[in-house]
């Protein structure tokens, strides 16, 4: 999206100029989340994989958006991305 405008070529006696338009593509998952068991007291991770690095994610429980917590460790890099709940419970399932 940086590289759209207006782009000219100049011979010095005649000059063409054309416009470039940039169209986002759509982050798509490559991996998708699979479910997980864990034992008491361990700690789940949750990954998936998206189709374009560091692209803007939200880890939601049900319709509550996690925040990183003791709790809740959430990872990023490049297009992994995880999700650590620590020291799990009944309530996280």
């Amino acid at each position: 999206e940086a590289d759209a405008g207006e782009y000219t070529c100049d011979t010095g006696d005649q000059q063409t100029t054309a416009a470039v338009l940039v169209k986002a593509l759509p982050v798509l998952f490559k991996h998708w989340l699979k479910n997980e068991e864990v034992e008491e007291g361990r700690t789940a991770v949750l990954h998936c994989e998206l189709t374009k690095p560091n692209a803007p994610v939200e880890w939601r429980k049900g319709d509550v958006v996690l925040q990183p917590s003791d709790k809740y460790e959430i990872r990023q890099e490049g297009t992994r991305v995880e999700l650590f709940i620590y020291d799990a419970e009944a309530q996280d399932a």
